[in-house]
């Protein structure tokens, strides 16, 4: 028996729009500059840190200025969640860039270390509504064949600004100051608030408020637990970074904190995630896993460069920069449809990448190796998280419905702010625990990234359970 050819399907009949479409251009372009400008503020901002931390005099509590702007992201994740559920996602966006713009200009002028953490946390609150919002845009607009394109295009957003934030930001602070890195994000923020107001019909996708009112108890109930997470991990750094000398006070800080996060964390993820049931479960440990050992570890190489060798800003910022141009690549290979319905086997595969990258950092300090295998190291991690992370966002788009993309998407973002800060926290306290303001830190350093690396190598067994 034959078929056919007038019934046959062809595969343009087949073929969904691409990210390109008419349909979805406009969107697709409000999507990468959006990634883009929070991608040249982080690459940026880690650039000049040392130089902020120093001026202020703050070095001790370096990492407090890049946990601080996650914990205010913690809340803006489950907000975001909830209103791009009930609301749909154009007014978190619009919310979302007015905090981000906001905070960067009370970090850029600045005048005390206390005020500066102040504009971090309101950047980090629109950064939450932002990253969050526009997940759900992803669900929404793109059908699920071309979703894994439009991560590795969200992905490769880094590249530019890999490439151009470390310099740029070297220049603006030597010539003239670390402030403009902070400022000079305003004027594309603003020319994506407008791309963002034009297409509010398409990035709603037609869907305001379709939840039910019945709801709304049940919504309350996560912003409060989202609150009671950002309050606790707030707590819980504060106090690791404070508690040499010893003091009782933030040793009870960090205590309630750590607790607050364990407490609260399950209620706010899927059934199952910290026993690491297959499915989604997995993938949001897997997702924690991999932040906050990355994250725990790329955000003191400018520092360790800067201070320990005497590089300039700008050359310990290209070592990010090569880390990112890995992350990117390992972004677009995931997104090869060869790789399709390999995800879990992606996931796992980053965890190796990953530990081997840490490890490296550990082994070039402690033998006093050439900086520039820190940048083999930093290659291997942001290659890693390429593979892993945007795995992971495929993978939770996959697991959960369509009407349920905000909570789930949510829940990711959440894992991966979270594990940042506990990552950046727990590195944070051993460098303020041993630092010696007269002396070498390496012996720090060679610590703190001998337990990330550890810590990373647990992502390889959680990958192999994201399958469903």
């Amino acid at each position: 028996m034959t078929t056919r050819n007038e019934d046959r399907p062809t595969a343009r009949q087949h073929r969904a729009p691409g990210p390109l479409s008419a349909e979805h251009r406009l969107v697709t372009i409000a999507v990468i500059a959006l990634i883009t400008i929070i991608a040249f503020e982080a690459m940026a901002v880690s650039t000049a840190m040392p130089v902020v931390a120093a001026e202020l005099n703050a070095v001790k509590s370096y990492g407090l200025a890049f946990s601080i702007m996650l914990t205010a992201e913690l809340l803006g994740t489950v907000l975001s969640g909830v209103w791009s559920d009930r609301r749909g996602p154009f007014q978190v966006l619009v919310v979302g860039q007015i905090l981000f713009a906001l905070g960067c200009v009370v970090a850029g002028l600045a005048g005390s270390f206390g005020v500066l953490l102040v504009g971090r946390a309101v950047a980090g609150l629109g950064g939450g509504l932002n990253v969050v919002a526009l997940y759900v845009v992803a669900g929404r607009v793109y059908p699920e064949s071309v979703r894994p394109r439009v991560f590795s295009w969200t992905s490769a957003a880094w590249v530019l600004p890999s490439l151009i934030g470390p310099p740029i930001a070297g220049w603006l602070t030597t010539t003239f100051s670390w402030r403009w890195v902070f400022l000079v994000v305003l004027a594309p923020i603003a020319a994506t608030f407008v791309i963002v107001l034009q297409q509010r019909e398409s990035i709603d996708g037609g869907l305001r408020g379709e939840r039910a009112a019945a709801a709304g108890q049940a919504e309350r109930r996560l912003v409060w637990l989202g609150l009671t997470i950002a309050v606790a991990a707030g707590l819980l750094q504060v106090g690791a970074e404070r508690l040499v000398p010893f003091s009782p006070a933030m040793l009870g800080a960090a205590t309630l904190g750590l607790a607050g996060v364990l407490l609260v964390y399950p209620r706010l993820v899927p059934a199952g995630t910290l026993r690491i049931r297959r499915g989604l479960p997995a993938t949001m440990v897997s997702r924690l896993l991999l932040s906050a050992t990355f994250n725990g570890s790329v955000t003191f190489v400018p520092l360790m460069l800067v201070a320990e060798r005497h590089l300039s800003p700008t050359l310990a910022g290209a070592v990010l920069t090569v880390g990112a141009l890995g992350w990117s690549f390992g972004s677009w290979m995931q997104g090869n449809p060869t790789f399709a319905d390999r995800k879990p086997q992606l996931v796992s595969v980053g965890g190796v990448f990953l530990t081997a990258g840490i490890g490296l950092l550990a082994i070039v300090a402690a033998v006093g190796m050439h900086w520039l295998v820190l940048a083999v190291g930093s290659v291997l991690t942001g290659l890693a998280m390429g593979l892993a992370t945007s795995s992971t966002s495929v993978l939770t788009l996959a697991l959960s419905p369509a009407e349920e993309h905000g909570r789930a998407s949510s829940s990711l973002n959440l894992s991966d702010v979270l594990g940042a800060v506990l990552g950046i926290s727990l590195s944070g306290a051993v460098f303020a625990a041993l630092h010696d303001p007269n002396g070498s830190d390496t012996w720090v350093f060679v610590l703190m990234w001998s337990v990330l690396a550890g810590i990373a190598s647990i992502v390889i067994a959680s990958g192999r359970r994201t399958r469903a």
